[in-house]
């Protein structure tokens, strides 16, 4: 884990291209997390780790990356695969079992996307998150 001076702090894991990874991953995100003191956001953020890297492993191609990042007023995750293919949200009925991933991540996140490497294949997707930022000088008020 690296922490910056400006309070950026990140860490990064290249994870093996297995389904069976995503739920230890999961688990170490939550104790990022809480080492990060951002522990109201793991359950939403365990949740959108857990789309994005079944995402990737499904559809994706090795290397995986599971990047997190958290500034004083943003936290964000990133899942980078080397695949192809651009993710898309598919129009699913009532009924279906898969294919919700996106859906689940746009709904949880107050942003997120896709971004392509100028050259070559693969995709990171990612979402974040605004963190209220903490300001010294204001005063709380009473109601």
């Amino acid at each position: 884990m690296i922490e910056t001076p400006s309070g950026l702090r990140t860490v990064c894991w290249d994870l093996p291209d297995d389904l069976a990874m995503i739920g230890k991953t999961r688990r170490l995100v939550g104790v990022v997390l809480a080492g990060w003191g951002l522990a109201d956001l793991a359950d939403d953020a365990i949740l959108v780790v857990g789309e994005l890297l079944a995402n990737a492993v499904t559809y994706g191609e090795p290397p995986i990356r599971l990047s997190l990042w958290a500034a004083p007023d943003r936290f964000c995750i990133r899942v980078t695969d080397h695949g192809p293919d651009q993710p898309r949200r598919l129009d699913l009925g009532l009924d279906a079992v898969h294919g919700r991933g996106l859906s689940i991540v746009a709904a949880l996140a107050h942003e997120n996307g896709v971004t392509r490497p100028a050259t070559g294949p693969g995709k990171t997707l990612w979402a974040c998150w605004r963190l209220p930022t903490y300001n010294p000088t204001r005063t709380p008020t009473n109601t």
